[in-house]
């Protein structure tokens, strides 16, 4: 039984000599304190193989990251005659193994129900023996969900919520709040798992207490989850993202609670000052 938990990037400079001391590796560091990252990187760029094989040296085979599929495929092609990019960047990330939770496809807000028949397509013609999961933003797959749900579960892939209520609720209170405002996108809550194996991000705010108020449904639901047999990954976020990783142990231990033969997070290596929230 396992709950996966992270953060959307491993290097932050608000954690140097905290996450990790301002000699050590980043990535390594932060594999100390969760066991899952979003691969926000791949996003805007297919890293070298040198850069992956990093990756791979500095993580332990229990340590997952969920992998953006390039732009150029999800944002400019739109899913459409971009398979020489998608066999490229799956060939470059095959050195990480099983290290690979999920390849990660992030549609753009634009691109709405009246265009599943492309990602049905493109699901369909993806390479086998690999997890898929994708988040879309077009507010009408979430008035009506039922036909992008049939198209995933066709796929045996999983549909990522970013719940963004709990950030939403009141007006913004700092400067990281009030950028975020403008940039992060207004999403319901939806707790629907597909798969054995759902993705969560959650938003929370700069205050610890209202983002672990906020969390709530979502310990819950990844203890309903791993009851049902389910492996999920929370990933959590704040406007600035300083206390991410302490957040996603505590969330950890939160469902630890609910869930106690859930095995602990190991404990990370300690720095210089400690990051800590109470």
């Amino acid at each position: 039984m396992r709950l996966y938990v992270g953060c959307a990037m491993w290097s932050h400079k608000a954690w140097q000599g905290k996450v990790v001391s301002a000699d050590g590796k980043p990535l390594r560091a932060y594999a100390g304190w969760c066991n899952a990252v979003e691969g926000n990187t791949t996003f805007y760029a297919t890293p070298s193989p040198a850069t992956v094989a990093s990756w791979a040296e500095q993580t332990s085979a229990d340590f997952r990251f969920l992998l953006k599929l390039p732009k150029p495929v999800t944002h400019e092609r739109r899913l459409v005659g971009a398979e020489p990019e998608v066999q490229r960047f799956l060939q470059v990330m095959a050195p990480l193994r099983e290290r690979i939770g999920a390849y990660w496809i992030q549609l753009p807000g634009s691109f709405g129900p009246a265009e599943l028949p492309v990602l049905r397509r493109f699901l369909r013609e993806l390479p086998a023996g690999h997890r898929y999961v994708v988040e879309v933003r077009h507010p009408d797959f979430f008035a009506e969900p039922g036909d992008l749900e049939d198209v995933l579960r066709g796929a045996g892939a999983e549909w990522v919520p970013f719940d963004t209520t709990a950030f939403f609720a009141k007006a913004p209170t700092s400067d990281a709040e009030r950028d975020a405002w403008t940039k992060k996108p207004r999403m319901p809550r939806r707790d629907t798992a597909l798969t054995a194996h759902p993705v969560v991000r959650y938003l929370g705010r700069d205050d610890t207490a209202e983002t672990v108020a906020g969390w709530q449904p979502w310990v819950r639901a990844a203890a309903a989850w791993l009851r049902e047999g389910r492996e999920p990954t929370v990933f959590l976020h704040t406007p600035d993202n300083a206390d991410a990783p302490a957040l996603a142990r505590i969330f950890h231990g939160e469902v630890r609670a609910l869930v106690p033969e859930l095995d602990p997070l190991p404990a990370p290596e300690t720095v210089e000052q400690p990051l800590t929230l109470f």
